[in-house]
């Protein structure tokens, strides 16, 4: 098949843009929030509500992120299954768990009502099923009935999908992710709340009672700073230690048949997991394929997890055209619960990181908790996700794997000597890690034929990029960070770019 490099989600396409100014000069503000996602867009609605001046300084474009990219799916359960969820907690903090994200889920249909946002909003039954006894579907079944979940068995009767055994949440929802949160920030956009696009931050110091940020072109003042960014930016242990960056393809095709299925389908298939829905424009439809799940910069070939989903759809569905393919990320807390709240005790620096596949809910009870905390009242989950916990009988096997997997990644990378080319050798839209006067170099040729060059030293902590060929960028297999083709920071945690080199 052909790749779309511009690896464009149907969201983005489908919706209208607006644009933000860049900041080009130093403000002071109450509030500073890196990133403009879904977790800073919301964070920002209700801190403005509560008169706080804010500033939210998105790297890139509002919305694109993340949350541009992920489902458009909205449930109170989590990426685990129960049963995984009961061996590290009991029946009462999962039922707080899902009781809090169905908090956050009600405030997205409150949202979607009160601002009158066109963004496809429906509610829609969710169905978990597998065909490789992947889940304990039995244990699903009883802990639902415990954590009181209204489910039903999943019959094989008119559903698309052949399967053993299943469950059925009613009353779940979707929607379309971008076109949401940017309404929401046009609707923010002033009177104390001033939002910023290609805004990057590179540098963040606390001192006192006073933070400073910095971008490229300016200096930002703020009494409180809250890092809605998906992953922690700069060296932060203790959460890059305990958290797994993954990354997961979507596809979007129409279909010959117009047999489209409405709901979300999560199907487990060979011990890998799908996600399946379909969207609905005024003239068009499609059927949306999200999974192939892989650790960032560790794909042997990108190219062969999104040629996976095709597959997978083209067995279940008449596929008449592939339209859109893009990639996302997602990191993976260890004990299960994402990081929410102060980055460390007394900090007046707040955190929301660890979402798994669930950040359009976690992302909006992220900033509920986090505004509360700010605002100086008690949030009665802020415990259970507190930022700064440590719960080492919870984390522990998963810890270890993690980062067992980091130090195995960097030793493996600085031992191989890697390719000793010539520029000559490369192909058009290729790249390569190659060896030079013992240094490794990340060299690519672009359309024109023109090869550049960066250190392949990742400037967050010190691993080895490797080539990613379906997005055509620089990923780094230890903690996430991602770089364009040019050397910029796409994504993770990394505040600086690759470092230019001659080749």
């Amino acid at each position: 098949m052909e790749y779309n490099m511009d690896m464009q989600s149907l969201w983005e396409q489908k919706s209208p843009t607006t644009i933000f100014p860049k900041l080009n000069k130093d403000i002071t503000v109450d509030v500073a929030i890196i990133g403009g996602g879904i977790t800073g867009i919301t964070t920002a609605q209700f801190l403005k509500e509560k008169g706080y001046k804010i500033a939210v300084l998105e790297s890139l474009r509002i919305a694109k992120g993340s949350t541009g990219k992920s489902t458009g799916n909205l449930y109170s359960i989590t990426e685990y299954p129960l049963a995984e969820l009961k061996s590290k907690y009991s029946i009462s903090e999962i039922t707080q768990i899902l009781e809090s994200r169905r908090k956050a889920m009600d405030f997205i249909h409150e949202n979607v009502q009160k601002l009158q946002i066109d963004c496809n909003y429906k509610t829609q039954p969710m169905h978990i099923f597998e065909n490789d006894n992947s889940i304990a579907m039995e244990k699903e079944y009883d802990i639902a009935e415990e954590v009181t979940i209204p489910f039903s068995e999943l019959k094989q009767e008119e559903f698309p999908f052949q399967f053993k055994k299943g469950i059925k949440y009613e009353n779940q929802a979707q929607f379309n992710p971008y076109a949401y949160t940017r309404a929401i920030a046009e609707n923010l956009a002033g009177g104390g709340c001033d939002i910023y696009e290609n805004s990057r931050v590179i540098e963040v110091k606390e001192e006192d009672s006073e933070i400073t940020l910095k971008t490229a072109e300016a200096s930002i003042k703020a009494t409180y700073v809250v890092h809605a960014t998906h992953t922690p930016m700069g060296v932060q242990l203790q959460y890059h230690t305990t958290l797994g960056p993954y990354r997961e393809y979507g596809i979007a095709v129409t279909l010959k048949n117009n047999k489209y299925s409405e709901g979300i389908f999560w199907g487990y298939y060979d011990t890998k997991k799908y996600s399946i829905r379909s969207y609905f424009t005024k003239d068009e439809a499609y059927l949306i394929c999200v999974g192939s799940a892989y650790k960032v910069g560790q794909a042997k070939d990108n190219k062969a997890h999104i040629d996976e989903l095709l597959s997978f759809v083209k067995q279940n569905f008449q596929v008449e055209k592939i339209t859109h393919q893009w990639g996302a990320q997602n990191y993976k807390p260890a004990d299960l619960l994402p990081y929410i709240g102060e980055k460390s005790s007394g900090s007046n620096q707040y955190i929301a990181t660890g979402f798994s596949a669930d950040g359009l809910v976690y992302g909006v009870l992220g900033a509920m908790i986090i505004c509360d905390e700010i605002s100086g009242k008690k949030n009665p989950d802020s415990e259970l996700y507190k930022a700064s916990r440590h719960q080492p009988l919870k984390a522990a096997k998963k810890f270890a794997k993690e980062n067992l997997n980091v130090a195995a990644q960097f030793i493996k990378d600085y031992a191989l000597k890697g390719f000793n080319e010539k520029k000559s050798e490369l192909s058009i839209g290729e790249g390569k890690i190659v060896q030079v006067d013992g240094k490794k170099l990340a060299i690519y040729r672009d359309q024109l034929g023109t090869v550049s060059a960066f250190s392949a030293v990742c400037p967050h902590m010190g691993c080895i990029v490797h080539w990613n060929n379906a997005e055509e960028s620089w990923d780094c297999p230890c903690h996430g960070s991602r770089f364009n083709v040019c050397g910029e920071v796409i994504e993770g945690p990394a505040y600086k770019a690759l470092e230019k080199k001659e080749f």
